[in-house]
């Protein structure tokens, strides 16, 4: 009943994606920095057909795509549009591939932006950026047919009421592209399962659950009882099929910081309360696709 997700990159696998710096593009003629664009941006389009292929190979049902896929689209300096690329034909071209073979092979895409994406800030600039990030990742996710944009609540900002406030005001601003697939996740830090679920009862949007995350930042709730409300977050929003979140501690949970992820996957830390839901759990694990195949081979 569970189809397992890769996290971006491969271990093993010879596909890469490039990325590039606004600091190095700025070295550039405006005609040179495009045509750089364009190239990196056409390999990863080529590289994530390529990726597809091998996590259908693998028998992996979902891929989450990197955010800097086009690199540094919304750079306030060096930020472009996809249709100024030299490459842009062919860019598409690959991309209308990807869609294609997603619906084939029944593969699930993601994406899940970087922590500097917050809806919650008080700052006006970073909500501003935020937004324009979002729907450049929702853009992308028209063209390959994803239909997750995961993100943290962000910061408490010292009043953890009045941030969520906040972040109900600006997902309510978001473009439609981006409501419609957009998931708030539990983080191990600040905002727990507890204090988002009710969050996203009032959005109708759905909740990611990471079980690593809740462990390091309990709030109560069990394992159990956290798997439900994730899973009746996608039911109320109408969304499908419930994601989770599945890592185990670098150190382990008893010596030092449980926060950073692992090689690979302890069972033990695998919730068998799981074993009975339809969902996708993304692993996020250092080993990758090891990782994953590994954790299907246990099952």
């Amino acid at each position: 009943m569970l189809r397992f997700g890769l996290c971006c990159i491969f271990r093993n696998e010879p596909i890469r994606f490039r990325q590039t710096t606004a600091r190095e593009l700025l070295t550039l003629s405006g005609k040179e920095r495009l045509e750089k664009l364009s190239t990196i941006s056409l390999e990863n389009a080529n590289s994530l057909v390529m990726a597809l292929t091998a996590v259908h190979r693998f028998g992996i049902g979902a891929f989450r795509v990197s955010s800097q896929f086009l690199p540094r689209y919304t750079h306030p300096e060096v930020g472009y549009t996809l249709d100024s690329l030299p490459d842009f034909a062919g860019i598409v071209a690959s991309l209308e591939k990807v869609n294609e073979l997603r619906k084939e092979w029944d593969i699930r895409l993601s994406f899940h932006p970087d922590q500097f994406v917050l809806l919650s800030s008080p700052s006006a600039e970073v909500t501003r950026k935020s937004i324009a990030e979002l729907d450049y990742q929702a853009m992308l996710a028209e063209m390959i047919g994803a239909d997750v944009i995961n993100i943290h609540a962000g910061g408490v900002y010292g009043d953890k009421k009045t941030a969520l406030n906040r972040l109900l005001e600006n997902f309510r601003s978001l473009p439609e592209r981006v409501q419609s697939r957009l998931t708030l996740e539990n983080d191990d830090v600040s905002y727990t399962v507890k204090d988002l679920l009710p969050i996203c009862g009032e959005l109708k949007t759905p909740m990611v659950y990471d079980v690593h995350h809740h462990r390091c930042n309990p709030d109560g709730m069990s394992i159990a009882e956290a798997s439900l409300g994730c899973v009746e977050s996608w039911q109320l929003a109408k969304r499908g099929e419930p994601y989770f979140h599945l890592s185990s501690p670098k150190n382990g949970w008893l010596d030092g910081n449980p926060r950073p992820h692992a090689e690979m996957i302890d069972m033990a830390d695998f919730p068998q309360e799981w074993l009975k839901i339809k969902a996708t759990v993304d692993i996020e694990a250092k080993a990758k696709e090891l990782a994953v195949v590994a954790v299907m081979k246990s099952l």
